[in-house]
């Protein structure tokens, strides 16, 4: 009973490793096609697409030949295939090796011959009607597998102990089993014979990826591959351990087996999770030695996203993934047009060097250029995967700055815009003063230069004073203070044409003359006081001039009133048509404050009426162009 018992567990071994023998080298396969076809058939890796063939082959035949009853006609042919394609995959690791090391090919053509002649002798053993595998075949290959380990150790003599440890364990298992099924051929073996006789192309696949791993997806295929083979052990180590003693002691107490097998068979689905995660950590951490690209990444767009420069954001991608993945060649540059209509992020594989492009809403886009990896290193999955992610990023921070350079320079070109149509309205103000004004002023002088001489040239410097400040204003903001200076010359001329009959009130404190406001945007107010509210009665009357601080809807407005003691009607009679030069002043208060300052006529009925400027007190500037202070009383 206990013999048979082993038996029953020998052919579960070997069920159970030719069926994920067959799921690796299946998966194997069918990525390397998979990336083949996304690189246009450049990347397409003989060596581990022959590895796969051959496993496949092997793990098939075997499982088949263990499966079907030994009389069947084609049972020999099939071991002969099967153990023909197993002498073949050692030789593939001794192939991997030397094409690694840039060697010359002796110990290859060497492992070639001795598989070629291995799966030789068993077809001939199969022709002559001899036990299949062929022990000579077995014996020949057991001794091959040897030498060959000794020839790659005196090859690679200056290789690390790491790398040299994997291909040597691997081939020398393959040694060991091949003696194993010398020793036990055709006879009952317990299970753990069976693992090392018949799964010896396990570690040989593992060893060969590591190897060789040129393929993109070899880390992807690596952590599948570890955490089934892992899968696979704990259950059958929980099988064998607790389920089948289990089962056992049930049997006397009429419970069934196979709900005990269930219970464990959805204890080994919990268990995966955790068997993923510790194959992912000992992929990366341990074999391929991997940094925290978690972290990396995190680092990097954080440096990206405080680039304020178009050209520092490609420099700054090439140089953290150049020393984070130790290329020793790395350069970047722009580029107009790429070739294959690249995707977005791309990263292409191009040797032992990669490509990748940063590609930007709008040209130019940028190509990353990294090689010569220390190590032999090769960029996977995962690396490929953080390239993309820094490039994408570098997209969207390049595209962010490009649009806030294009809305800086589109401010500037506004400011400049603004700034010419303010030089443009001054010129226009000063090529404003009335003609009829000027008429006026010296038909008035031309009088009293007959009536009172003095008085003629007293009007005539003040009209010559005025002319020069509007001529020479230069600066579209100009004190309050100077402004009244401006407009007591221009008063001083009227007063010699109206004599008594224009009567000025100017009421404005001393801190608020050093406010800076529109330059020459008060004139134009004091001479519609006086077009409409002085030259239309006989009488004349009364004009002011005040500034005052008042609250206007929770802030502190700079109000500037010229009032007269006329009653409007000409200047109010047609609201939205007030002048040009009461244009000018709106237009004007709309560009400089955008809208926050305003221009509001008032008429009080036989009272006055009047212009008042309001501009919001956190908007005005100073003599010296820093913010005011102003303190309400």
């Amino acid at each position: 009973m206990l013999v048979v018992e082993q038996i029953n567990t020998s052919l579960l071994v070997n069920w159970l490793g030719f069926s994920v023998g067959i799921a690796l080298y299946a998966l194997l396969g069918w990525m390397i096609f998979r990336h083949s076809e996304s690189s246009g058939g450049k990347q397409v890796r003989v060596l581990l697409f022959l590895t796969s063939v051959l496993g496949l082959v092997w793990n098939a035949g075997e499982l088949v030949v263990i499966s079907i009853d030994p009389s069947f006609a084609f049972h020999p042919l099939i071991s002969v295939l099967a153990y023909s394609a197993l002498g073949f995959l050692p030789t593939v690791v001794v192939h991997s090796v030397q094409l690694e090391n840039k060697q010359r090919p002796v110990l290859t053509l060497a492992a070639y011959g001795i598989s070629t002649l291995a799966a030789g002798l068993h077809l001939w053993a199969y022709i002559a009607g001899r036990p299949v595998p062929s022990s000579e075949s077995l014996v020949l290959l057991t001794f091959g597998a040897v030498s060959l380990t000794a020839g790659l150790l005196l090859a690679n003599f200056r290789q690390t102990i790491q790398r040299k440890a994997v291909w040597v364990t691997s081939l020398l298992i393959f040694a060991v089993s091949s003696l194993h099924l010398v020793s036990h051929q055709g006879s009952g073996s317990s299970w753990p014979i069976e693992l090392i006789a018949h799964q010896s192309s396990l570690p040989l696949v593992l060893a060969i990826l590591y190897q060789n791993y040129r393929f993109a997806f070899a880390d992807i295929f690596l952590k599948r591959a570890v955490s089934l083979i892992l899968l696979t052990l704990v259950a059958f180590g929980i099988y064998v351990a607790v389920a089948r003693p289990l089962t056992e002691v049930a049997a006397g107490l009429s419970v069934p087996s196979t709900a005990i097998i269930l219970v464990f068979w959805v204890g080994t689905a919990l268990l995966f999770p955790a068997i993923t995660r510790f194959a992912g950590w000992l992929v990366d951490v341990v074999l391929l030695k991997r940094s925290d690209y978690e972290l990396f990444f995190q680092e990097l767009a954080k440096q990206i996203d405080e680039s304020e420069s178009t050209d520092v954001v490609p420099a700054l991608v090439t140089s953290v993934l150049a020393k984070e993945f130790s290329a020793a060649s790395s350069s970047w540059r722009e580029v107009e047009y790429l070739k294959n209509e690249k995707r977005l992020g791309a990263v292409n594989l191009t040797g032992d060097s990669i490509e990748a492009v940063i590609r930007t809403v709008e040209k130019p886009f940028y190509l990353i250029q990294l090689g010569e990896f220390a190590g032999g290193r090769r960029l996977l999955s995962e690396e490929i995967s953080i390239v993309e992610m820094a490039v994408n990023h570098a997209a969207r921070r390049i595209d962010a700055l490009r649009v806030t350079h294009e809305r800086c320079e589109r401010e500037f070109r506004e400011q400049q815009f603004s700034r010419l149509a303010a030089e443009a309205q001054l010129t226009a103000l000063r090529a404003q003063i009335n003609p009829h004004f000027l008429f006026n002023a010296l038909t008035t002088i031309g009088y009293l230069i007959e009536e009172s001489p003095d008085k003629a040239l007293q009007t005539l410097l003040q009209l010559t004073k005025l002319l020069r400040r509007v001529l020479n204003t230069t600066d579209e903001f100009a004190t309050l203070d100077s402004e009244l200076q401006l407009i007591d010359s221009y008063l001083e001329i009227e007063r010699a044409r109206f004599e008594d009959r224009l009567r000025v009130s100017i009421d404005i404190p001393d801190d608020l003359k050093k406010m800076e406001i529109p330059t020459l945007i008060l004139q134009p107010l004091v001479e519609n006081a006086i077009k409409h509210g002085i030259s239309t009665t006989r009488a004349g009357g009364e004009i002011t001039i005040r500034a005052t601080v008042e609250k206007d809807n929770g802030h502190d407005d700079l109000c500037i009133t010229v009032a007269d003691t006329g009653d409007g009607r000409a200047l109010l009679a047609r609201p939205e048509s007030t002048g040009v030069g009461l244009r000018n002043i709106q237009d004007r208060l709309e560009s400089y404050y955008q809208g926050d300052a305003r221009l509001e006529l008032y008429r009080y009925r036989d009272v006055e009426t009047r212009a008042v400027i309001a501009i919001p007190l956190d908007h005005v500037r100073g003599e010296k162009g820093i913010e005011s202070e102003v303190v309400l009383t």
